[in-house]
Protein backbone atom coordinates (compact mmCIF):
# COMPACT_ATOMS: atom_id res chain seq x y z
CA UNK A 1 0.00 0.00 0.00
CA UNK A 2 1.41 3.30 -1.27
CA UNK A 3 1.81 6.20 1.88
CA UNK A 4 -1.25 8.56 1.17
CA UNK A 5 1.25 11.10 1.67
CA UNK A 6 3.78 9.83 -1.01
CA UNK A 7 0.56 9.52 -2.94
CA UNK A 8 -0.79 12.63 -2.46
CA UNK A 9 2.99 14.69 -3.35
CA UNK A 10 3.78 12.52 -6.44
CA UNK A 11 -0.09 13.43 -7.45
CA UNK A 12 0.65 17.36 -7.21
CA UNK A 13 3.73 17.39 -9.15
CA UNK A 14 2.48 15.24 -11.94
CA UNK A 15 4.71 12.05 -11.16
CA UNK A 16 2.40 8.89 -11.88
CA UNK A 17 3.18 6.06 -9.37
CA UNK A 18 3.60 2.64 -11.06
CA UNK A 19 3.63 -1.29 -9.78
CA UNK A 20 6.81 -2.27 -8.92
CA UNK A 21 6.46 -5.34 -11.58
CA UNK A 22 6.45 -2.85 -14.35
CA UNK A 23 9.44 -0.50 -15.73
CA UNK A 24 8.38 3.15 -15.85
CA UNK A 25 7.85 5.18 -18.66
CA UNK A 26 8.65 8.92 -18.34
CA UNK A 27 6.99 10.64 -15.41
CA UNK A 28 6.61 7.55 -13.88
CA UNK A 29 7.95 6.25 -10.64
CA UNK A 30 7.79 2.62 -8.70
CA UNK A 31 10.18 3.09 -5.73
CA UNK A 32 7.24 4.50 -3.95
CA UNK A 33 8.84 2.59 -0.43
CA UNK A 34 11.98 4.96 -1.02
CA UNK A 35 9.62 7.88 -1.12
CA UNK A 36 7.78 7.11 2.30
CA UNK A 37 11.35 6.50 3.46
CA UNK A 38 12.76 9.61 2.75
CA UNK A 39 9.32 11.63 4.45
CA UNK A 40 10.26 9.21 7.23
CA UNK A 41 13.57 10.03 7.79
CA UNK A 42 13.85 13.81 6.95
CA UNK A 43 9.60 14.62 6.48
CA UNK A 44 7.18 15.42 4.14
CA UNK A 45 8.94 19.04 2.88
CA UNK A 46 12.40 17.71 2.50
CA UNK A 47 10.23 15.10 -0.01
CA UNK A 48 8.59 17.97 -1.84
CA UNK A 49 11.90 19.44 -2.35
CA UNK A 50 13.12 16.51 -3.86
CA UNK A 51 10.08 15.63 -5.92
CA UNK A 52 9.86 19.48 -7.14
CA UNK A 53 13.37 19.67 -8.36
CA UNK A 54 12.75 16.31 -10.23
CA UNK A 55 9.69 17.14 -11.51
CA UNK A 56 10.05 20.99 -12.78
CA UNK A 57 13.43 20.77 -14.27
CA UNK A 58 14.51 19.35 -17.46
CA UNK A 59 16.44 15.92 -18.21
CA UNK A 60 14.89 14.49 -14.89
CA UNK A 61 11.34 12.86 -15.87
CA UNK A 62 13.00 9.35 -17.63
CA UNK A 63 14.79 8.01 -14.64
CA UNK A 64 12.45 8.78 -11.69
CA UNK A 65 14.55 5.57 -9.53
CA UNK A 66 15.68 4.94 -5.63
CA UNK A 67 19.30 5.90 -7.18
CA UNK A 68 18.09 9.47 -7.93
CA UNK A 69 15.90 9.80 -5.46
CA UNK A 70 18.65 9.05 -2.93
CA UNK A 71 20.81 11.48 -4.43
CA UNK A 72 18.95 14.01 -4.96
CA UNK A 73 17.83 14.07 -1.21
CA UNK A 74 21.63 13.85 0.01
CA UNK A 75 22.05 16.65 -2.74
CA UNK A 76 19.06 19.09 -0.71
CA UNK A 77 20.73 18.27 2.80
CA UNK A 78 23.74 19.10 1.65
CA UNK A 79 23.42 22.24 0.57
CA UNK A 80 20.24 23.77 1.82
CA UNK A 81 21.57 27.37 1.43
CA UNK A 82 21.37 27.08 -2.45
CA UNK A 83 18.24 26.45 -2.74
CA UNK A 84 17.50 29.53 -0.55
CA UNK A 85 19.17 31.86 -1.91
CA UNK A 86 20.33 30.68 -5.49
CA UNK A 87 17.09 28.79 -6.35
CA UNK A 88 17.51 29.57 -9.58
CA UNK A 89 20.70 28.36 -9.84
CA UNK A 90 19.91 24.89 -8.15
CA UNK A 91 16.64 24.40 -10.77
CA UNK A 92 19.48 25.20 -13.43
CA UNK A 93 22.01 22.84 -12.37
CA UNK A 94 19.31 20.48 -12.45
CA UNK A 95 17.91 21.45 -15.90
CA UNK A 96 21.87 21.20 -17.81
CA UNK A 97 22.50 17.99 -16.00
CA UNK A 98 22.07 14.94 -18.65
CA UNK A 99 20.84 12.30 -15.24
CA UNK A 100 19.82 9.52 -17.39
CA UNK A 101 23.55 9.66 -18.61
CA UNK A 102 24.88 9.77 -15.74
CA UNK A 103 22.60 7.35 -14.12
CA UNK A 104 24.01 4.65 -16.84
CA UNK A 105 27.70 5.32 -16.00
CA UNK A 106 27.29 5.29 -12.38
CA UNK A 107 26.85 1.65 -13.37
CA UNK A 108 29.92 0.89 -14.11
CA UNK A 109 30.55 1.50 -10.15
CA UNK A 110 28.18 -0.89 -8.72
CA UNK A 111 29.17 -3.12 -6.37
CA UNK A 112 32.26 -0.89 -5.98
CA UNK A 113 30.85 2.32 -4.23
CA UNK A 114 27.41 3.00 -3.56
CA UNK A 115 25.37 4.12 -6.48
CA UNK A 116 24.28 7.53 -4.81
CA UNK A 117 27.61 8.64 -4.09
CA UNK A 118 29.04 8.05 -7.14
CA UNK A 119 25.78 9.49 -9.29
CA UNK A 120 26.51 13.05 -6.76
CA UNK A 121 29.85 12.89 -7.89
CA UNK A 122 28.71 12.76 -11.69
CA UNK A 123 25.74 15.45 -11.42
CA UNK A 124 28.11 18.48 -9.19
CA UNK A 125 30.18 17.71 -11.96
CA UNK A 126 28.35 18.03 -14.93
CA UNK A 127 25.55 20.63 -13.53
CA UNK A 128 27.20 22.24 -10.30
CA UNK A 129 30.24 24.07 -11.67
CA UNK A 130 30.25 27.12 -9.74
CA UNK A 131 27.73 25.95 -7.86
CA UNK A 132 28.80 23.37 -5.14
CA UNK A 133 31.59 25.14 -2.97
CA UNK A 134 34.12 22.08 -4.12
CA UNK A 135 32.95 23.00 -7.73
CA UNK A 136 35.11 25.67 -7.63
CA UNK A 137 38.85 24.06 -7.19
CA UNK A 138 39.44 21.90 -10.26
CA UNK A 139 40.40 18.43 -10.31
CA UNK A 140 44.01 17.50 -10.50
CA UNK A 141 43.17 16.67 -14.64
CA UNK A 142 40.33 18.88 -14.95
CA UNK A 143 40.89 20.80 -18.71
CA UNK A 144 40.29 24.47 -16.38
CA UNK A 145 43.70 23.55 -14.89
CA UNK A 146 46.63 25.31 -17.06
CA UNK A 147 50.14 24.35 -17.24
CA UNK A 148 51.70 27.65 -15.93
CA UNK A 149 55.59 26.99 -16.75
Amino acid sequence: MTDPRVQALCDELGIKIVDRHRYPEPGEARAVETLARIIRRHGEGHLRLVLSTLAETDNNKGQLDEVLFWAASDMVRACPEILERRAGDWLTMWDVCPLGELQFIAQDLRGVVPLIFAFCRYAIRAGGQGIWPASIQPDLFDDRRRNSA
